[in-house]
């Protein structure tokens, strides 16, 4: 299977300029460099480059130079103090999950007795760390050389190299038997960018599949966008918004889940709405006093029609998911707003209203909309104390402004 792990092993280090780069990294002249580099500014590049080189070889610091720009960019992820003890590669950075949802993934894992996991497609070892601080002991599989020792590495700079056993191997030669569980994190990216097919992932979807469904409990991590019907009837389905964003999709496979079920989950607040089936279509109807805006993960999860239900409200479009009441309603998977005013669309009545109201500050939300939020703004010519907030969608299939303000 040539796609497994996307990459081929090199045969040493000295064979591989990315390798040889990266133990020059660890050297102290090159833990010196990158402490260094720490609060550089990348505008400051080129004057930085010229004053290390009179120092250091120019290849140890064009090295150190990109990882502490890795490192600047990780720190989203992972926060400032690991993010510049850790080590990465471009894809590493872009593949790996934010620490909060590894925690919250290993934190399930953990509560159902998992002792130990097998780590496979380990990437930089995101994953890894959080289930090791988990109280978990983890082997931690990835094919490429280098992607191995980058997270060989971190496990070592957290101090958590007693909880995990990296090994540079084809994740298809790896017997999982001897663990609790399986975690996969298959490649979702090749040299054009994003994979949207599932059996394009490295390994297959299909693969990573069968091999969650021999272990006692397995989960996968997946593309939020997966297509629902991908997902097997053997799987409870989880998507995960940090934030408000939707960061991921994770697949959960053995004792203790679900098999159907689908679930959003919210962090930071580890809120958690699910339905062990999908729900029969809400009802449509007129817009009332207030519209919620359900969280991404809700509505990639399908649950919309359980919001509905419990707020006792209907939505204002059968293909827009924004729900609307008469009552307000308050949860942590939606957004409240108290609406003012529902026009047909047009850029003059929304213009006239804003300058009557002096509206200095607009939020523009849409769905169902084909108009671009910052091109709205700047026809408005925006001017006063004001703030409102509108929403361009349908309502019973005909394009419409909603202009209120958020509830609380």
């Amino acid at each position: 299977m040539d796609r497994v792990n996307a990459t081929t092993p090199s045969a040493s280090s000295a064979d591989d300029p990315a390798r040889a780069a990266f133990a020059a990294l660890r050297t102290p002249e090159g833990e010196q460099l990158l402490a260094e580099l720490r609060d550089h500014d990348p505008a400051d590049e080129l004057a930085t480059a010229t004053r290390l080189r009179r120092a250091h070889p120019a290849e140890l610091v064009s090295a150190a130079l990109g990882q502490a720009r890795l490192r600047q960019r990780a720190v989203a992820k992972f926060g400032a103090e690991d993010a510049y003890r850790m080590y990465f590669t471009p894809n590493g950075v872009e593949q790996a999950t934010r620490t909060s949802v590894a925690a919250h993934r290993a934190a399930r894992f953990a509560g159902l007795g998992v002792r130990s996991v097998a780590d496979l497609c380990c990437g930089i070892g995101g994953d890894a760390i959080a289930l090791a601080r988990a109280g978990i002991s983890v082997l931690a599989v990835d094919r490429d050389p280098l992607t191995a020792e980058v997270a060989r590495a971190n496990a070592q700079a957290l101090g958590l190299a007693d909880l995990i056993e990296v090994r540079c191997a084809d994740v298809t030669e790896i017997d999982t038997a001897p663990y609790d569980a399986v975690f996969v994190d298959p490649a979702r990216r090749g040299g054009r960018g994003r994979i949207f097919d599932p059996e394009a992932y490295s390994p297959p979807l299909s693969w990573a599949t069968a091999a969650a469904l021999k272990a006692p409990r397995a989960a996968l991590k997946i593309a939020p966008g997966i297509p629902h019907e991908a997902i097997g009837p053997e799987a409870e389905a989880e998507w995960i918004s940090d934030g408000g964003d939707v960061k991921e999709a994770v697949l959960w496979y053995g004792e203790g889940f679900t098999p159907g079920a689908f679930r959003a989950t919210l962090l930071p607040s580890g809120a958690t709405l699910s339905a062990p089936a999908p729900l029969p279509a809400p009802p449509v109807g007129p817009v009332g006093r207030y519209l919620y805006e359900p969280d991404g993960a809700v509505i990639r999860a399908r649950l919309v029609a359980d919001l509905v239900e419990r707020c006792g409200g209907r939505l204002v479009d059968e293909t827009i998911a924004y729900i609307t009441s008469d009552e307000p309603y308050s949860s942590p998977y939606v957004a409240g707003y108290e609406i003012t005013d529902e026009l047909p669309f047009s850029m003059k009545r929304l213009k006239a209203l804003l300058r009557e109201r002096q509206i200095g500050v607009l939020t523009v939300k849409k769905r169902g909309s084909a108009v671009e939020p910052e091109e709205l703004r700047r026809r408005m010519k925006l001017s006063g104390p004001g703030s409102a907030t509108v929403f361009l969608t349908r309502v019973a299939g005909a394009p419409t402004m909603l202009i209120g303000h958020p509830l609380g």
